[in-house]
C-alpha cells in the first residue's frame, strides 16, 4: 500500500489507454550524435518526464559539448496496469533499433526513473518482473548494438527493493540513483518524498553520462 501511495503521488495525466504489448512503428528522428532516450515513472507529467527526463536532458545538453544531442519519449502508459512496463519495453527496443538502422553513427542514452528504470532494465535484458510495477522481458536491444548504448541513467530502481541490479556488459555503464528511505528502490523504505526528490541528481547523472561519450 506504501508504494503504491507512493506512486499515486505523482500528478496524474490522462491519456493512457495502451492494451497491447505492440510497439508502434517508429519513425526516426535527425542523425543526431546522441539519442537521449527516457521512460518517465508512473503517471509522470512533462515532456520526457518532470521529476527525471527534462532536467537529465537539459543538465546533458549543458554538460556535453561539442555533440549534438536529440531525445526520445519512451511510448507507454506508465500506469499501473500489468502490461504497462512491456509496452514501455517493447517501444524502447523498437526505437532503438529503428534509429541504429537510419543513423549508423549514433549511440544512445538510455534514462529511466521508477517504473521508466524497469523499462530499462528490461531493455537491457535485466528483468524487472517481481518488482512494483515491473514485467517480464519481452525484447531486449540486439548484442550488435549494445556498443553504441553510451550510459545508462537509472532512478528510483524498482528492482533494487527486491535484491537486483544491472550486472554484465552495461554493469560500468549504468549509474543507478536510489534515495534513502525511497520505499520504490529500497526494501523498507518509507520515504515517499525521497522517490520524488530525483532532480537534484540530474547534474551528477549528466556528469556521468559526459564522461562516457
Amino acid at each position: 500500500m506504501r508504494i503504491r501511495l507512493c506512486l499515486a503521488a505523482l500528478p496524474l495525466v490522462g491519456g493512457a489507454g495502451l492494451v497491447t504489448l505492440s510497439a508502434p512503428a517508429a519513425t526516426a528522428v535527425a542523425c543526431t550524435d546522441l539519442d537521449v532516450v527516457s521512460a518517465r515513472g508512473t503517471f509522470e507529467p512533462g515532456t520526457l518526464g518532470f521529476i527525471v527526463g527534462d532536467p537529465v536532458y537539459s543538465a546533458l545538453r549543458q554538460k556535453i559539448s561539442g555533440k549534438s544531442l536529440s531525445s526520445y519519449k519512451v511510448n507507454y502508459p506508465a500506469d499501473l496496469s500489468p502490461t504497462s512496463a512491456a509496452q514501455g519495453n517493447a517501444d524502447l527496443v523498437n526505437h532503438v533499433r529503428s534509429q541504429a538502422a537510419s543513423c549508423p553513427n549514433q549511440r544512445f542514452i538510455l534514462v529511466g526513473y521508477s517504473q521508466g528504470a524497469n523499462v530499462v532494465d528490461n531493455s537491457i535484458g535485466i528483468s524487472s518482473a517481481g518488482a512494483v510495477v515491473g514485467s517480464p522481458i519481452v525484447a531486449t536491444i540486439p548484442a550488435a548494438l549494445e556498443p553504441r548504448v553510451a550510459a545508462v541513467l537509472l532512478f528510483g530502481n524498482p528492482i533494487r527493493a527486491i535484491g537486483k541490479s544491472v550486472t554484465g556488459v552495461y554493469q560500468s555503464r549504468t549509474i543507478d540513483f536510489c534515495a534513502a528511505g525511497d520505499p520504490v528502490c529500497e526494501s523498507g523504505g518509507g520515504d515517499v518524498g525521497a522517490h520524488l526528490g530525483y532532480r537534484d541528481d540530474a547534474d551528477a547523472a549528466a556528469a556521468f553520462a559526459a564522461g562516457r561519450v
